[in-house]
């Protein structure tokens, strides 16, 4: 049994007898974070707060091949940075682990941000997941949602997961090895795109539904049924999937509880003036807080309309009114000129900046410990520079770029090496 929480002491192992459930000797440590070493278990969002303690929490045992692979979050449950890293070893109790991935789970940008706190566990095809938590801490500090990633090991028995595009759509993996990416290539259609509602109540403006932040989120000045927010996109798309994240507000009541309902109506049209029905959930008793709609068939559409029905509790409000498909254009180009400046100081952190695409909405930045091994993904959007704080200062480590836009994904640059 292992179990910790705190910015002082580690993380601790027991072992236990199997019949009874009884210590057989005592605790023993496992693993403290080293902050001074690794740049992502440092208090923080994106600065080095020294002068802060961060947080180890979240014990996970896996066994593979003969080794034990202990799993931790940190910094902090507040923070996009918020990951997972894992230590290595050959018995299950003791601090004589290795590091491996500096960090294993990790989700610093993108629409739901973070990625700790997690466990790993096989399906029943033997394909290895990531299950932690996803950051908001808007209404409260711990406020949290879940979120589950492809995980798995390489031929060298280094674990990893797979957060390349996490909060787009992805196929199942019906049986197949899900080491090769599930994503479904259906990219979002209304980043920042036009949009009109029926009422604003204060400062929670209509954009904040389509700005790809989870934190931020526009509200009704009602919970009224006939309450809309409507979502223009650039161009006539083939849309193929909808999700639609509501926000707390004003909320009544606190906690879980069985008699609680989203209803709404879905509306497409290609000129903003004849409107079709493409979901009716007017009859819905189910608790659908970040409803995921998935089209048996495509539409072409320019413009979507989400109809109020009825809120469990509180104002119509959205954090994320997004739609997925294909803009029917012209991919972006690749990225050109991009660098990476590692300061002699400070090898826990590096400066990243490229020449800005034309036509791309974002980027994906993955990086590594080898050409091979990119396995971190950072997703950012509208900027052409990024400070990574991430790395293990005693390590080489491998960039690569690619963007992205309603169209489709660019072709990735080659790795590069800093040391």
């Amino acid at each position: 049994m292992y179990n910790g929480s705190s910015n002082k002491y580690p993380l601790y192992g027991v072992e236990l007898n199997r019949k009874t459930f009884e210590p057989i000797g005592g605790r023993v440590e496992m693993y403290l974070l080293e902050p001074e070493r690794y740049g992502w278990q440092r208090f923080g969002e994106y600065l080095d707060n020294t002068f802060l303690d961060p947080f180890i929490e979240g014990a996970w045992m896996t066994k593979h091949n003969g080794k034990y692979y202990f799993q931790y979050g940190a910094p902090g449950t507040e923070f996009s940075g918020y990951g997972d890293g894992v230590v290595v070893g050959d018995k299950p109790l003791g601090n004589n682990f290795i590091p491996q991935s500096d960090p294993l789970s990790y989700k610093p940008g993108g629409f739901a941000r973070g990625a700790g706190h997690g466990s790993t566990f096989q399906d029943n095809d033997s394909n290895y997941w990531h299950i932690s938590t996803i950051a908001i801490s808007v209404k409260n500090n711990f406020e949290r949602r879940l979120g589950i990633w492809p995980a798995g090991f390489d031929k060298d028995d280094v674990m990893y997961m797979d957060a390349a595009f996490g909060d787009y759509p992805h196929y199942l993996p019906n049986g197949i090895d899900h080491s090769k990416s599930g994503f479904t290539g259906w990219m979002l259609l209304n980043y920042k795109t036009p949009v009109s509602v029926s009422s604003t109540l204060g400062g929670y403006h209509a954009n904040n539904a389509v700005d790809e932040n989870i934190k931020t989120y526009w509200s009704a000045a009602s919970g009224n049924k006939g309450e809309w927010i409507q979502t223009e996109l650039n161009t006539l798309s083939t849309v193929k999937a909808i999700q639609i994240n509501y926000a707390d507000q004003d909320a009544a009541f606190l906690g879980k509880q069985t008699n609680i309902y989203h209803q709404y109506k879905l509306y497409y049209s290609v000129d903003g003036k004849k409107w079709n029905i493409l979901v009716d959930k007017s009859n819905n008793k189910t608790d659908v807080p970040h409803d995921y709609i998935e089209l048996e068939k495509p539409v072409q559409a320019k413009f979507l309309k989400l109809e109020n029905v009825h809120m469990p509790t509180g104002k119509f409000a959205s954090s994320g009114f997004r739609v997925f498909g294909n803009g029917n254009g012209a991919k972006p180009d690749c990225v050109k000129q991009f660098i990476v400046l590692r300061t002699e100081k400070d090898k826990r952190s590096a400066w990243l900046k490229w020449r800005p695409v034309d036509n791309a909405i974002g980027y994906n930045i993955y990086t590594g410990i080898a050409p091979d091994k990119l396995y971190n993904c950072i997703m950012v959007y509208d900027v052409n520079e990024y400070y990574d704080k991430a790395m293990d200062k005693n390590k080489s480590y491998y960039f690569s770029i690619e963007a992205f836009n309603e169209n489709g994904v660019s072709k990735r640059t080659a790795a590069i090496k800093v040391d």
